[in-house]
């Protein structure tokens, strides 16, 4: 039994279009997209559009991650453009006018998958944890915490969210991360999902990394209207395509709060974030 797992696409439709190539010549009974299908990247419909093909003809699953309740929120939006609330969401609300408001199609996505293998073992993947689509599991959570997450523990337990791949044993059940599909944060921009295999009683699972057309995936954010219209903070998801590593929580961890609450604005906020990486302005050119 052969099970492919990929997430944390993010509107890269370049890098969604190679992992599904190498996907299918590889022969899967099961394919599962673990969420984030679409925000926080620039070609959400068309990545949207694609696994839902996908999930129609060829039984692809598709889950629900944070980014799409995120969007799905959209829909109660009463703050006016311009407002300190709309503009610390309007990344997402770029990406609700991208599929023409239609969240329905994003709140029917479960929140997990499970696949019973021949001798009753189970695989389960959700997109972060067992306590919530938020709550990611990395290399420095404690085997009390892992053991939480993952409850009730099955045989292999598919994660993602971080965007960072792992692959770690926690009493009997393998834990793994499938890194990210558009936006890897390990610092290699190749995109990574799992490869998951059952044979003879046994788990064994691989993290395939793959080189794309990231130089289209950058141009996306112009093409598209996303450098323009996603507000200040496109220009640092942009940055994190090009260094592979997160950007946005340098912004949320000191800016959010101030933003949200009228103390400062959304460009000045992100001014700030780019004097304290050192590339002041460089959210407006390639970097590659």
């Amino acid at each position: 039994m052969k099970i492919a797992i990929l997430a944390d696409i993010h509107g890269n439709y370049p890098a969604l279009q190679t992992v599904t190539e190498h996907i299918e010549k590889w022969h899967p009974d099961w394919v599962i997209v673990n969420g984030d299908t679409v925000n926080r990247g620039p070609r959400p419909r068309e990545a949207l559009q694609f696994v839902q093909e996908k999930e129609t003809n060829q039984g692809w699953v598709i889950l629900k991650g944070n980014h799409e309740e995120y969007v799905i929120s959209r829909v109660e939006v009463t703050e006016p453009e311009g407002h300190p609330k709309y503009e610390a969401f309007r990344m997402a609300m770029w990406t609700y006018h991208q599929l023409n408001g239609n969240v329905a199609q994003l709140a029917r996505m479960p929140d997990q998958h499970e696949i019973i293998a021949p001798d009753g073992s189970r695989l389960r993947a959700v997109h972060a944890s067992m306590r919530s689509n938020r709550d990611g599991i990395y290399t420095f959570t404690t085997d009390e915490e892992l053991a939480e997450k993952i409850a009730p523990s099955p045989a292999v337990f598919v994660t993602s969210h971080t965007h960072r791949p792992l692959i770690r044993q926690l009493n009997g059940t393998t834990v793994v991360n499938t890194g990210a599909v558009g936006l890897p944060f390990d610092g290699d921009w190749r995109a990574a999902y799992a490869q998951i295999t059952w044979h003879k009683g046994e788990w064994q699972v691989e993290i395939v990394r793959l080189p794309y057309d990231r130089e289209q995936a950058d141009r996306d954010f112009v093409q598209t209207g996303y450098l323009e219209g996603g507000g200040p903070l496109i220009e640092l998801v942009r940055y994190e395509l090009a260094t592979a590593r997160s950007q946005l929580h340098r912004w949320a961890e000191k800016y959010d709060k101030p933003v949200q609450s009228g103390q400062m604005d959304m460009a000045e906020s992100v001014r700030l974030v780019w004097a304290e990486i050192g590339q002041e302005g460089a959210g407006t050119q390639a970097y590659w």
